[in-house]
């Protein structure tokens, strides 16, 4: 297996992935985005500065993040795209087979960065299918997403090509510390889906502390947190004035004593649902 390369901060605003590869450290999360509405909301966020776009082939909404960046007049190569393969076509030829429906929906010859969904059965040869993509120049990056350490470790095992990315929900009060640990080892950036809690922990009092002393959003304190873990985050939203909110989380700074206070949230509450962890 080819060996890791440690994956650092390139510029406060982008990750350096394993491979030399570039990611705007914040992006746009399209997840129930419907697609009617999606065209109008990635046109949005690229107007106002986004240029990390993460869909998936579950949302619906690949062939309308195409068109939007298609029609935004910016150049492809500045636009960091994300999509992921979904649960019903793991395995090696049902894996390919989906990721060239993805290009087709979305109207590109390449994506930034592709993704295994959720850790099925079957994974690692839906891996060695998203190696040969990586091989031929389909995708800049593969990476995976929901898995937690013990899946990380099966894929560095078998495969001979790191993940780039693990997606996982990261927020104060579900911090995947231990996902964080075993990708720093490892390598591999961690990206943090739902970086808001899905907004039902903003009225947070800690949370409300600290962005009153900073003279910043509760989002953007959480979004900030993320981002000074070493984490991308990508943050969902269909408010223009949102995504301007958001993107000011990169423009300060949380003291130590700050993230101490965040970093204790953990053991008061769980907004997830479902653990990946239970993953056979």
């Amino acid at each position: 297996m080819m060996s890791a390369m440690i994956r650092t901060m390139s510029s406060p605003n982008s990750i350096e992935l394993n491979n030399g590869v570039i990611m705007p450290v914040l992006g746009l999360g399209t997840y129930l985005i419907e697609p009617k509405q999606a065209k109008k909301v990635v046109l949005d966020a690229l107007s106002v500065g986004y240029r990390h776009i993460d869909t998936a082939s579950f949302y619906g909404n690949e062939r309308e993040v195409g068109e939007a960046i298609r029609e935004s007049g910016i150049d492809r190569d500045e636009v960091f795209v994300t999509t992921k393969v979904w649960n019903d076509d793991h395995g090696y030829e049902r894996a390919r087979g989906a990721f060239q429906r993805s290009l087709r929906l979305l109207g590109m010859d390449r994506v930034d960065l592709y993704l295994i969904h959720w850790p099925m059965p079957g994974r690692l040869e839906t891996w060695r299918a998203l190696e040969s993509i990586y091989e031929e120049g389909g995708a800049r990056a593969i990476g995976v997403s929901n898995f937690m350490p013990r899946h990380l470790d099966e894929v560095l095992e078998a495969g001979s090509v790191a993940p780039a990315v693990d997606q996982v929900e990261m927020h104060p009060f579900l911090q995947r510390n231990d996902v964080l640990r075993r990708c720093r080892e490892s390598g591999i950036a961690v990206e943090a889906f739902s970086p808001l809690a899905r907004g039902r922990m903003l009225d947070d009092p800690v949370i409300a502390e600290v962005a009153s002393r900073n003279r910043r959003t509760a989002a953007q304190v959480m979004l900030r947190w993320c981002v000074q873990r070493g984490a991308a985050a990508l943050p969902k939203t269909t408010s223009r004035e949102r995504m301007k909110e958001n993107l000011e989380a990169l423009d300060f700074v949380l003291s130590p004593s700050d993230m101490t206070a965040l970093d204790e949230l953990e053991r008061d509450a769980r907004t997830t649902t479902w653990d990946p962890r239970e993953m056979p």
